[in-house]
């Protein structure tokens, strides 16, 4: 545990230094769930109807804008490779990375979520939902992304390849993400939803951590 908050710590103050990298994907998460009301129309009961599929959309998109630093300033200036020969374990240094992203990118998502549900006309019966469903998938969200970041270390355009790497497999949690806020704003139980999106969040803090750490030690060797 000690090891693990020293990584997150250590992370959370690079990220506070270069503070415009959380300001910038909450940014884009404004902008692209303001920018759905001009193409679909003013009209209240449609921005209503899609206001779930929306906002995760948007959390979903501005979760990758910073995915591909999680390890890249390590692994140009050297540190990686340097943990990676020490005796910390990859996994534990994957782990306390993913945990950093997510409280500097996942966290302010949630924050900004309610007031972009307002925007869009939410039902109020569904912010609850919406906000625990964010509270399990953005995590997930960022162990994904830390495979693809992990495997594109050292590639040109990483960017683009990271992209191409996690949106397929960020795609259940969007369906499940958004089906469980539709469910609570039908008066359907949501909890199944839920329970499913638990269950992909603990698969992926099983396999996540092992399958990233050993792209990054294939990216150092």
């Amino acid at each position: 545990m000690k090891i693990l908050i020293a990584i997150l710590a250590r992370d959370l103050r690079l990220a506070l230094r270069q503070g415009a990298d959380s300001i910038m994907v909450v940014a884009f998460f404004i902008v692209t769930t303001t920018l759905f009301p001009f193409g679909v129309g003013p009209e209240a009961n449609i921005l209503a109807r899609i206001a779930s599929g929306v906002i995760w959309v948007s959390a979903l998109l501005a979760a990758m804008l910073s995915l591909e630093r999680v390890f890249q300033t390590d692994f140009e200036d050297g540190t990686l490779e340097l943990l990676a020969i020490s005796p910390v374990p990859l996994e534990l240094v994957v782990l306390g990375k993913v945990l950093a992203h997510w409280l500097t990118t996942g966290l302010p998502l949630i924050i900004a979520a309610p007031l972009m549900a307002v925007m869009l006309n939410m039902n109020s019966a569904g912010f609850g939902t919406l906000m625990l469903a964010m509270l399990v998938g953005t995590p997930a969200l960022s162990l994904i992304g830390a495979i693809g970041a992990a495997l594109i270390l050292g590639a040109r355009r990483g960017g683009v390849l990271v992209s191409l790497l996690v949106l397929p497999l960020y795609i259940p949690v969007l369906i499940f993400g958004a089906g469980a806020v539709e469910a609570s704003l039908l008066g359907l139980p949501a909890g199944e939803h839920l329970q499913i999106m638990g269950a992909i969040l603990l698969l992926t803090l099983a396999l996540a951590p092992l399958a990233a750490a050993r792209a990054l030690r294939l990216a150092v060797e």
